[in-house]
């Protein structure tokens, strides 16, 4: 199943493009429903580089979700398009029940100095896909509003 986001940032691709590699913005937009915590020996990277990333995820900080992977790409196109791509994998506790992940989100720049700005997430978690995408079309809606607030703080 799928969920789409697409909307216009009333900002420079530039810096939507910064926001989408950043675990920064991550933690931000997610947060507070849903907490990211580095596996990584380092912690977050300041960008994200291709590659896996471990993390562990909880619900609101507090109740421990599992384990995953955060596996990102960044796939070339030759049309201005930005994308980066996550097809990672659950590794532990409920996150485990996803048989397919992949999040890909486009930076592209649109007339006005804007940004034009699509998410898109594909699951399948088997017989239980249909009971898992309202929870996860409820996050995105939530993405999306903590997306737009986070590039307003960045242009300020």
């Amino acid at each position: 199943m799928r969920v789409l986001l697409k909307f216009v940032l009333d900002c420079d691709p530039d810096d939507a493009w910064r926001a989408i590699r950043s675990p920064s913005v991550l933690t931000t937009v997610s947060s507070p429903f849903t907490v990211f915590t580095s596996l990584e020996p380092a912690g977050f990277p300041e960008t994200w580089p291709a590659g896996d990333h471990p993390v562990t995820v909880s619900a609101f900080g507090i109740v421990p979700i599992g384990e995953q992977v955060i596996a990102i790409s960044y796939p070339q196109r030759t049309d201005g398009i930005r994308m980066m791509r996550d097809t990672g994998r659950g590794l532990s506790g409920p996150l485990a029940l996803v048989s397919r992940w992949e999040h890909t989100m486009a930076i592209e720049a649109a007339p006005g100095g804007k940004t034009l700005y699509r998410d898109q997430l594909v699951i399948e978690a088997g017989a239980l896909t249909p009971l898992l995408w309202p929870m996860y079309w409820a996050f995105w809606q939530w993405r999306a509003v903590g997306i737009r607030r986070a590039l307003v703080r960045r242009a300020l």
